[in-house]
């Protein structure tokens, strides 16, 4: 196919992300048996190309099972319950929690400590394994809000200290830190922590303007990567031809038809691998 295709510099693994998967590599290459509790990254072929290696991934039941194993913790982090567990079955953890995720969980652990009747609110998405460790710093307790709509059933009477998760879009964090702000009945106290990781908040604004360089963009992104479901929102938004997919297997090599340029580029959990093996397929097509 005779087409001009450019691979984003700036896209691929962020720096927690790059860290975990090192700290596998090393223990895997020294013939340890290594377990990791939950997929070590939001992408399905680099957990595929992980587990050839010899990682196990597990979920929280099968770590129960556990006794005297070793265990990979992936940059999400956990929540406290997790390492008590851990030492009750002599399990040892190799932490690759991301250095952002830590400083976030221990100040949520302060402020939560520090009085038990504010409400600790984290704009977040349910579920997510980041946000469980957050949500595990506060015994449970914490409030998830996945959106201003969330926002809007917080008590305002009380004091309320508001987080974010280290990958979401700072434009909503914003929107919800005003809505709180505007709300608060005194003499209830509100402060808010802007938590988001720069080095994927900053992505956003790069990306798009990458998305705007070429005449189609192909991002590609494992199914459970948030972050990458918003990056490809925010290129679709500034380029319509603009398409999602987890490998060179969903490529429609129909998508090209007529352009001169292709930027490929994909999300914080997308290896740098994967966007060259796309390349490599379209220019041999």
């Amino acid at each position: 196919m005779n087409i001009q295709i450019e691979i984003d510099d700036a896209s691929g693994f962020c720096f927690g992300v790059t860290t975990a998967i090192r700290k596998a590599e090393e223990e895997l290459a020294q013939g340890s048996q290594l377990y990791c509790l939950g997929d070590i990254v939001h992408n399905g072929k680099e957990v595929e190309r992980l587990r050839n290696l010899g990682l196990k991934t597990i979920d929280h039941n099968g770590f129960e099972r556990l006794h005297g194993a070793k265990v990979l913790l992936r940059a999400h982090g956990e929540p406290p319950s997790t390492y008590l567990k851990a030492e009750e079955r002599r399990i040892e953890i190799i932490d690759a929690t991301c250095p952002v995720v830590l400083q976030l969980q221990k100040r949520i652990r302060r402020e939560y400590e520090s009085s038990k009747d504010t409400i600790i609110a984290i704009f977040g998405k349910k579920g997510h394994a980041e946000v469980l460790g957050l949500v595990g710093q506060t015994e449970g307790h914490a409030v998830v809000l996945e959106s201003i709509e969330d926002a809007k059933q917080l008590d305002f009477s009380r004091d309320i200290r508001l987080f974010s998760q280290t990958t979401k879009p700072l434009s909503e964090f914003r929107e919800i830190e005003r809505y709180i702000a505007g709300h608060i009945q005194l003499p209830a106290t509100f402060r808010s922590f802007d938590t988001i990781c720069r080095s994927v908040s900053g992505r956003l604004p790069r990306l798009q303007a990458f998305a705007k360089r070429h005449d189609a963009l192909l991002f590609v992104s494992g199914q459970k990567s948030s972050n990458g479901r918003v990056l490809y929102e925010a290129c679709l938004d500034v380029n319509k031809h603009s398409y999602l997919v987890e490998g060179p297997e969903d490529i429609n090599f129909n998508w090209f038809d007529g352009i001169m340029t292709l930027g490929i580029c994909g999300a914080t959990s997308t290896p740098k691998w994967l966007m060259e093996a796309c390349k490599k397929v379209i220019l041999e097509h």
